[in-house]
């Protein structure tokens, strides 16, 4: 595969290294972006990088709830002008209620059902109309319903306009909702990927394990496991969210954050959605 510039910037993005660099390590993994950033690891030159790359999608994510359940949609556009229109901004509200409303069981079901403020369209033929009106592509990309129960507080958070939204959810108590939006925000700020270590997957630890090994390799073998075991911690630290020191407070960490509000109490889920997310 022939380097681009494209993947050559996102590449820099992604790991805060030299273009010049950037374009050698791809040139060297013949093209393969994550191949890339594992080498540039090794060899030092980049800490821990996120999996996804920057996306350059125009939208808007939004989030609507009942007495039921809570609904996250992402919708997009062509042009972020559009995005900010009352039209678009009314259109993507519209839909968000709906499926807060309804519960879909999938984007496709939802795009066939009745849309219930006019019930002689479909939601996909509203979305139809909408397009023709303001004259630009724009599409219901992907939803999810959250339902509610007695035994959990969920709380969102909003974050620039609507291009990014997250979600947390504490089980032990219904009564914690501010709580779970103070750690949704943090959600948005510290970009957890993981929610504990048991979350990780096993080729991740793995991978880490070999990073770290390659970047120690001339060290005494008595102390490589130690070594290995730091900085697995400190990744643990910087990409689980339970892990991770909480933005308003950093003496304390989102675990220790809960366990204060009951012993009962823990943070089982988590979304962080951005616009053009894959």
């Amino acid at each position: 595969m022939s380097v681009t510039p494209a993947m050559i910037k996102e590449l820099r993005d992604r790991t805060g290294v030299g273009m010049g660099k950037c374009k050698e390590a791809l040139e060297e993994a013949k093209g393969d972006m994550e191949l890339a950033i594992a080498n540039l690891r090794k060899a030092g030159m980049a800490t821990a990088v996120k999996k996804e790359g920057r996306a350059t999608n125009e939208g808007v994510i939004v989030a609507a709830e009942n007495d039921k359940a809570i609904a996250l949609v992402e919708v997009n556009a062509e042009t972020d002008f559009v995005v900010k229109n009352d039209r678009f901004q009314q259109f993507a509200r519209n839909i968000a209620e709906e499926i807060a409303d309804t519960r879909p069981a999938s984007l496709e079901a939802f795009l066939q059902q009745k849309f219930s403020k006019d019930p002689g369209l479909t939601v996909d033929q509203y979305r139809a109309t909408i397009v023709q009106t303001i004259g630009e592509n724009i599409q219901i990309k992907r939803l999810k319903v959250i339902p509610k129960n007695a035994d959990k507080s969920i709380g969102t958070y909003t974050h620039l306009g609507g291009k990014i939204v997250t979600l947390v959810e504490i089980s032990g108590s219904p009564a914690l909702v501010d709580l779970a939006k103070d750690i949704a925000m943090h959600v948005a700020a510290a970009s957890p990927e993981y929610l504990s270590p048991e979350k990780v997957p096993a080729s991740v630890i793995a991978q880490e394990k070999d990073i770290v090994q390659s970047q120690i390799k001339n060290k005494p073998a008595n102390i490589i496991d130690k070594i290995v075991e730091g900085k697995l911690n400190s990744f643990y630290d910087a990409a689980c969210l339970i892990r991770q020191k909480f933005i308003k407070d950093d003496s304390v960490s989102i675990a220790d954050l809960v366990t204060k509000h009951g012993k009962n109490l823990t943070v089982t889920d988590f979304l962080r959605w951005n616009v053009g997310q894959q």
